[in-house]
């Protein structure tokens, strides 16, 4: 069920491939103002779909929204140009980072500036605060993207959607072919642009354990459809949650609908 008070609703949506291939089944989830949420669950359980519905990313991959809709900010953005979404407030990172390889990181974050109607100075100022959520960023400014690290890139990525100056930010597996250590640099950004700067955040994470200890809540999708949902907290301590996702319990006490899956 979604909340009156959310900024972003899935309320109801399916997803079908190439009119034949079901992918989303009735998918409700819902992200509050200032909310971090954690969208969980294996390889193919439909975790990047929902981002792409969320987004209208779909038809690129000709699959589309039979049923349900997705509200932001009170609009119903179903079918709302993916360009449109952006200037609304919400802009996704992509799964694999997608930086323009031949442009320099600088060139790559003042890509996100055009889907604004900012100025040079407002640019610039916006620039300088990427560079400081990520130093790193700074010192290999001129570095073609294509020869940054896989840290660096997803770094850029980021800073290249908060230059859009998003309210909700919508992530898709960062913590993908990622060290620990810059994972956990990469999860604290997020939690501190959270904290300081309000932004609510959907992040699709097969990284269970560094997702739900820095979200407030998190959905587990199977096989297209929620199957779980509840505070981080709370799922952290579910015996389901622990077996399939963070390899913590015994596989002989799963229960409810994750246990039937298997």
């Amino acid at each position: 069920m979604t909340t009156g008070n959310a900024l972003l609703s899935l309320d109801g949506v399916s997803v079908v491939y190439n009119h034949a291939i079901v992918a989303l089944t009735q998918v409700s989830l819902d992200v509050r103002p200032g909310e971090i949420i954690a969208l969980l669950g294996a390889n193919g359980a439909g975790k990047s779909t929902t981002l792409k519905a969320v987004s209208n990313l779909l038809p690129a991959q000709l699959g589309k929204v039979p049923a349900g809709r997705v509200l932001f900010d009170g609009e119903d953005i179903t079918h709302r140009a993916a360009h449109r979404i952006v200037r609304a407030g919400m802009v996704q990172v992509l799964e694999g980072r997608h930086c323009f390889r031949s442009l320099t990181v600088e060139e790559n974050l003042l890509t996100g500036a055009a889907a604004r109607h900012s100025s040079r100075t407002e640019t610039r100022q916006d620039l300088e605060r990427i560079y400081d959520i990520f130093p790193r960023l700074r010192e290999k400014r001129r570095l073609p993207a294509g020869l940054a690290s896989g840290g660096e890139q997803q770094m850029a990525a980021i800073g290249r959607a908060l230059m859009a100056r998003p309210r909700m930010l919508v992530l898709d597996e960062p913590s993908m072919g990622l060290a620990p250590k810059i994972v956990e640099e990469i999860f604290a950004v997020l939690s501190r642009l959270n904290t300081e700067a309000r932004v609510s955040i959907l992040v699709a994470e097969q990284n269970s354990t560094v997702a739900l200890r820095y979200a407030h809540r998190a959905y587990v999708l199977e096989h297209g459809s929620v199957v779980l949902s509840d505070d981080a907290a709370t799922l952290r301590e579910n015996d389901d949650v622990k077996a399939f996702y963070l390899g913590l319990a015994d596989p002989s006490r799963r229960t409810g609908r994750l246990a039937e899956t298997v």
